[in-house]
């Protein structure tokens, strides 16, 4: 095909879409499910329409050819789990009784069962399910919900591209079941999981589907030969089965590398490949092998990450590099649109010219097309939408509030000496011992605790105007009494206050800032029905009042045992918004982490004696390539120092990280140079422990000994076992004890009894330890 003809041939497709509805029916509908308020028929129902809602929405816009199979009642890992069979033995029993609470056993776990492990994908705040492998796994297929959902679309009339995760990206994905060798490979059970995708693939040709879309998203990651011959396998294996749709094999987040050459020559019919951030190293990639010749190559050059108007003329720049390469060139964004929130037009209360800049879901879907448009028919077909992009690009760039000089000269004279501690951790642990007098093994929480329909009434009441501010405040300090009194009756000895003010951790410090932009309904999915709003990091950051010493200083008054300040790290604040894409990441940072510094300084005046700054977002950020991952680690580790390196000796500093792999980043938790991090562990059975402690880690840790994504209460015995499995690696004197994570998400009832048993758990533990 001839470049002009594949241009002709330029269609708009997309990989993936949100899943929750505009008003977030569908955690809605899951939530009330579980409390027993809504039936499965009526869960089904709303599936469906949601479903039905966006395929037609897409379709309506132009998109030619809508997936199906990427929606998902809580994650599309977990999905896969169940397609491919590989249900852990601890839940088939659930699984055979009931489908559906299986299903959700998996996810959350029951009382009595403890659920799947949960990380983030890749360098996203999505949270997947990890599958458990062990060699004597036995795979089956189950296609029911792939066919069913791809006929749910036919039936309206529309031609549907089913969505899969890959095998050699799920393999990659798995872990070692417990029980199992932790260094066991999931890649041995290839031969096995095969036939299982065969038959899959089979079941979707027969109900009709033309085309299917296979994710390995894995493969954009460095992979040794071994993996790559897998991969190579996989799709000569797959390639030559006659009994299937056609395949594209979709890669995103980063650039394929040397997997590309791999896929290229597979015996597959299309390739997606990511033409936003990694556009140069693809196209040079592409260019060095030849191109694609007789395959169709989906041109991912609408960012699906982040919420910034695309530059139009630059991708149709870049897709008309790509004509020529490919027998058939389609427009796509680079990546599921799941990281997005669906709807800009949906906000009212960000200004009409700055919320031109913006383009969420349904507007980069209208991105696409265009883009397919112009691609096809040339720019005089689009000349209305280039001249109008091309005003918005000019607007946002030449806004005052994307420069704020007084910002940038301050960034601009930070020294080396200003994120560095005034003394050495052997010194400052001295001084905060005998500031604080704490126990051996002190009990501690992460910073939230549950969020309950009243706070959340109270502060809807107070954005409506049906109580004024004096009355919201004395809301909030009744609940923060609350807090305190039961954290005292409980045993702790480190509190907090419980975050009762706060909407969420990140969005809650973005609207004090300067910079930033709050939406009012920018839902994106983290895990399950757990959506946050990511705030839009639009601008030069300041900040120009105190934002937490108050109720800090508040909580403080009630009781005589030290309060945690409770701050969002420069990292997480910049992971978990939607980040300005004109300037590097790591300038931002420096802006963040200055806002943040004086943040801390005004706590420690006030008279906090233990100041927690969370980066549960420093390993989700860390580039997938290796070779990228040094810079991007010397910036991040420097915005927290920064932030916190100007406290006393004697003034502690903690830290939190959660639900992702540390081993990756033990170095640079070390670089950070707190003087206590805790860490998710009990999903992951005390692993990061064994991590901190095979690195050498010197200061104070708390791996979590309860699991606070699982409605689930653990038991004395099982909290203090993870903890003597914690001193194995940390010694007494290092080891705290605390949760995984914030309790926003949790009831009362069950954060009471856990951490009543926590507490019991560190006492029994201290108990072995003294003799007693």
């Amino acid at each position: 095909m001839t470049a002009k003809s594949a241009a002709a041939a330029a269609r708009a497709t997309v990989y993936g879409y949100p899943r929750q509805g505009q008003g977030r029916e569908l955690k809605k509908a899951i939530e009330g499910y579980w409390k027993g308020r809504v039936t499965s028929d009526a869960l089904r129902a709303t599936a469906a329409g949601l479903r039905r809602t966006n395929w037609l929405q897409l379709a309506d816009a132009g998109i030619h050819e809508v997936p199906t199979g990427d929606f998902s009642y809580y994650d599309h890992v977990l999905d896969t789990t169940v397609m491919v069979g590989a249900i852990p033995a601890r839940h088939r029993a659930a699984v055979d009784a009931d489908a559906l609470d299986g299903y959700f056993a998996m996810a959350r776990g029951t009382q009595d069962v403890a659920p799947l492990e949960m990380t983030k994908w890749f360098d996203t705040n999505y949270h997947y399910l990890v599958p458990e492998l062990g060699p004597d796994t036995v795979f089956t297929a189950d296609s029911a919900k792939q066919v069913a959902e791809f006929e749910e679309a036919r039936a309206l009339g529309l031609t549907a591209r089913p969505v899969l995760v890959g095998p050699v990206t799920y393999l990659l994905l798995a872990k070692a079941a417990p029980g199992v060798a932790a260094d066991f490979d999931p890649l041995l059970l290839l031969d096995r999981l095969l036939p299982v995708y065969a038959e899959v693939l089979a079941d979707l040709r027969a109900a009709g589907a033309e085309w299917v879309q296979v994710d390995e998203p894995a493969l954009v990651q460095d992979r040794t030969p071994a993996e790559l011959g897998a991969a190579e396998r996989v799709y000569r294996d797959l390639g030559a089965l006659t009994d299937r749709p056609r395949m594209l094999v979709a890669s995103y987040f980063d650039r394929l590398g040397d997997a590309l050459p791999v896929l290229a020559k597979a015996p597959v019919e299309g390739l997606a490949l990511d033409f936003t951030e990694a556009a140069a190293a693809n196209l040079d990639a592409l260019a060095a092998v030849g191109g694609l010749p007789g395959k169709r190559l989906v041109a991912g050059v609408v960012n699906g990450r982040n919420v910034w108007v695309n530059d139009l003329e630059t991708s149709l720049s870049v897709l008309g590099t790509l004509l020529g390469l490919a027998d058939r060139v389609d427009v796509s964004a680079s990546s599921s649109l799941l990281h997005v929130p669906l709807d800009a037009a949906a906000e009212r209360d960000i200004e009409p010219q700055i919320l031109r800049w913006l383009a969420f879901a349904r507007q980069k879907t209208h991105e696409i097309v265009t883009l397919a448009k112009g691609l096809a028919h040339g720019t005089d077909a689009i000349a209305a939408e280039l001249a109008a992009n091309r005003a918005d690009l000019a607007s946002r760039a030449n806004s005052p509030i994307t420069h704020d000089p007084a910002v940038r000269a301050r960034a601009a004279g930070v020294t080396e000496a200003d994120a560095r501690r005034s003394q050495p951790y052997d010194e400052r642990t001295t001084a905060q011992r005998a500031r604080l007098g704490l126990p051996l093994l002190p009990t501690t929480t992460i910073g939230s605790f549950p969020q309950t329909d009243e706070l959340r009434t109270a502060r809807a009441d107070l954005r409506a105007g049906r109580v004024d501010s004096a009355g919201y405040e004395e809301r909030v300090k009744a609940e923060i009494q609350q807090v305190i009194a039961f954290q005292e009756k409980a045993g702790l000895d480190v509190l907090v206050h419980g975050e009762a003010e706060r909407n969420d951790m990140v969005q809650y410090f973005a609207e004090q800032l300067t910079g930033y932009l709050a939406t009012q309904h920018g839902w994106v999915q983290s895990y399950g029905t757990r959506y946050v709003r990511p705030p839009v990091l639009a601008g030069d950051i300041s900040r120009p009042e105190p934002m937490t010493v108050r109720w800090t200083t508040y909580a403080q008054s009630l009781t005589d045992r030290p309060v945690k300040g409770m701050l969002t790290g420069p990292v997480t604040m910049l992971a978990w918004s939607f980040v300005r894409d004109d300037q590097p990441l790591g300038d931002t940072a420096r802006q963040v982490a200055l806002a943040l510094r004086d943040e801390v300084g005004d706590l420690e005046a006030a008279g906090t004696s233990v100041i927690q700054v969370d980066e549960p977002a420093l390993r989700e950020t860390l580039p997938l390539r290796t070779a990228d991952r040094a810079a991007y680690l010397d910036w991040a580790t420097e915005a927290f120092r920064l932030t916190t390196a100007g406290v006393r000796p004697d003034t502690q500093v903690h830290t939190h990280m959660c639900y992702a792999e540390f081993g990756d980043i033990v170095q640079a938790i070390d670089d950070l140079d707190t003087d206590v991090i805790s860490l998710e562990a009990a999903r992951s059975h005390m692993q990061v422990a064994r991590e901190l402690a095979a690195h050498g880690y010197p200061r104070e840790a708390g791996p979590g000994v309860y699991d606070i994504h699982s409605p689930r209460v653990p038991s004395v015995g099982e909290a203090a076992e993870l903890l003597r499995t914690g001193l194995k690696a940390i010694s007494a004197g290092r080891l705290w004890v605390n949760p995984d994570c914030g309790l926003k998400t949790r009831g009362w009832p069950e954060t009471r009894a856990s951490l009543e048993n926590l507490v019991a758990a560190a006492r029994t533990v201290r108990g072995e330890l003294s003799g007693s």
